[in-house]
């Protein structure tokens, strides 16, 4: 199966954001991966809805948001009237999971967990089932450039094994530190989608640097 690509566009140049956007669209990107961070779960600050809504104009790509921030509920509505078609939520500020995976898909669009290293894969058991995707940190949440952790790869192991138990088809994204070595490493070990930051953007050509991403993950290019 081939595993997805999305570039995350924290890394892009925002001075060239449009520009760039196309331009992994036309490498052959599968998916733009949008981190929406609110400097209290993570340290640091992104981009909201309005700067999504441009990014929506600039691509046909589905646009993965990744809601890094301590009350992703009330941000649900505000991102999918803005053309998002996936919503990952964090495990751990979440008490009512349940309740916001059934909001996100009330909404039309697709629902996902994001858990961090620390994060137990045991937290998904009961969850799995009702997923699309889930997304496990192979780094601490917050800043892009940052090296892999290498136990992600089991990690990525015990996710694919959790959710052949519970009968989930959830795909398993892999975001952070990812680059020509460990885009192997985590499809080898069961992932379907990597989330590809600086790695990518810091190339000259975003095409080739796509097409170099693909042939390191040892599969084809998605049909």
């Amino acid at each position: 199966m081939p595993v997805l690509i999305a570039p995350s566009i924290f890394a892009a140049d925002f001075g060239h954001l449009h520009d760039q956007v196309v331009e992994v669209e036309r490498g052959g990107a599968d998916l733009i991966h949008v981190d929406i961070m609110d400097g209290h779960f993570v340290p640091n600050l992104t981009m909201g809805p309005v700067v999504v809504e441009a990014i929506r104009r600039a691509t046909r790509l589905p646009l993965d948001v990744h809601l890094m921030v301590t009350d992703p509920d009330r941000f649900l509505q505000p991102f999918a009237d803005v053309g998002a078609d996936r919503l990952a939520v964090h495990v751990e500020v979440l008490p009512h999971l349940h309740r916001t995976i059934q909001a996100i898909k009330k909404l039309g669009l697709k629902a996902g967990v994001a858990i961090n290293p620390a994060t137990p894969v045991g937290v998904l058991e009961d969850i799995a089932p009702d997923l699309d995707d889930v997304l496990l940190m192979s780094v601490n949440p917050g800043f892009s450039g940052q090296t892999f952790i290498p136990r992600s790869e089991s990690k990525v192991r015990g996710v694919r094994d959790l959710l052949a138990r519970t009968g989930s088809r959830a795909g398993i994204g892999v975001d952070g530190g990812i680059d020509l070595d460990t885009i192997s490493r985590v499809a080898s070990a069961g992932a379907t989608m990597v989330v590809v930051g600086s790695a990518l953007f810091r190339q000259p050509d975003l095409g080739l640097a796509i097409k170099d991403l693909r042939v390191a993950s040892g599969v084809q290019a998605a049909s």
